[in-house]
């Protein structure tokens, strides 16, 4: 999108949505930009860390610091919970329900099970509240560019509250169905993903094998149409280093897509095994 756009996209942002009073949960290298987005776009905005120092780089940005989870949801119209993974949501869902009161929507924007999701939708029903599910893709450097991906399963009316916000960090963001559909796609996606770095590491491999060097046989397929997301990732930063950035992360996400579809009836074609081929070398084999 060019500036013009971003700058008419911001402009409707406000005026459908600043009156929301936003909580932010989860400072991290893809939240932190995330939260810097919507404070800088002009929406009264409470943080809350498990660590202090978490919260230093906003020290002087206008937003409001809270001491606990329940008072930022106290504080909170619409709360974002960009988490690590389900026991996290779920202690900091636990920690601010007491403040929960009818109307507050809350938008899971870490990568989970969508049974956590459902479970933490029925408990927040039971006080008015709403639960969305919103994960995201793209990285630190794509939100603070404002062009994260959110997915988006839920109620409309609670999207359409809270789409605004997502504006301020994410282009595109997409409602794709019920609750738990967010997460469905951000688990296929990341599936994908690792199905991915498992044929771009292959294709290096092979590459060196015939005597041509990692980096050469990179800047060929990268200008070929073998070209992906994951092999500049391979290339970039080897398995090694990958599996050290979080591929139990990716573990974990693949584990749960496979259990979805196995409950569902579903097959997974070769997206599965091929994910798994990376993850065993680096370290994190299927669970028996």
């Amino acid at each position: 999108m060019d500036s013009v756009g971003r700058v008419l996209r911001l402009c409707i942002s406000l005026e459908l949505g600043v009156h929301v009073r936003v909580g932010f949960i989860g400072l991290g290298a893809q939240g932190g930009p995330m939260a810097q987005r919507i404070i800088d776009s002009g929406y009264a905005t409470t943080l809350w860390a498990r660590r202090a120092a978490s919260l230093e780089p906003y020290r002087d940005s206008g937003a409001t610091f809270a001491a606990s989870p329940a008072e930022l949801a106290s504080h909170s119209d619409a709360i974002c919970v960009c988490v690590t993974g389900d026991a996290d949501v779920t202690q900091v869902f636990d920690a601010m329900y007491p403040s929960l009161v009818p109307g507050t929507i809350i938008a899971v924007q870490s990568t989970i099970h969508p049974n956590t999701c459902a479970t933490l939708a029925e408990r927040a029903a039971s006080c008015g509240a709403v639960v969305i599910d919103a994960p995201v893709s793209g990285g630190g450097r794509a939100a603070a560019a404002g062009e994260l991906l959110v997915m988006v399963g839920g109620d409309p009316e609670a999207f359409a509250r809270v789409k605004p916000v997502f504006d301020t960090y994410a282009d595109p963001v997409i409602h794709l169905g019920p609750l738990g559909s967010g997460q469905l796609a951000k688990l296929v996606n990341n599936a994908l993903l690792q199905a991915n770095m498992t044929l771009a590491n292959d294709a290096l491999q092979l590459g060196l094998g015939f005597g041509i060097d990692e980096a050469t046989m990179a800047r060929v397929l990268g200008s070929g149409s073998g070209n992906s997301y994951a092999l500049g990732v391979v290339a970039e930063f080897g398995l090694d280093r990958i599996a050290e950035l979080g591929a139990a992360l990716t573990r974990k996400d693949v584990d749960i897509v496979s259990e979805v579809a196995a409950e569902r009836g579903l097959g997974t074609g070769m997206l599965v095994t091929v994910a798994n081929g990376s993850l065993t070398l680096m370290g994190y084999p299927p669970h028996p």
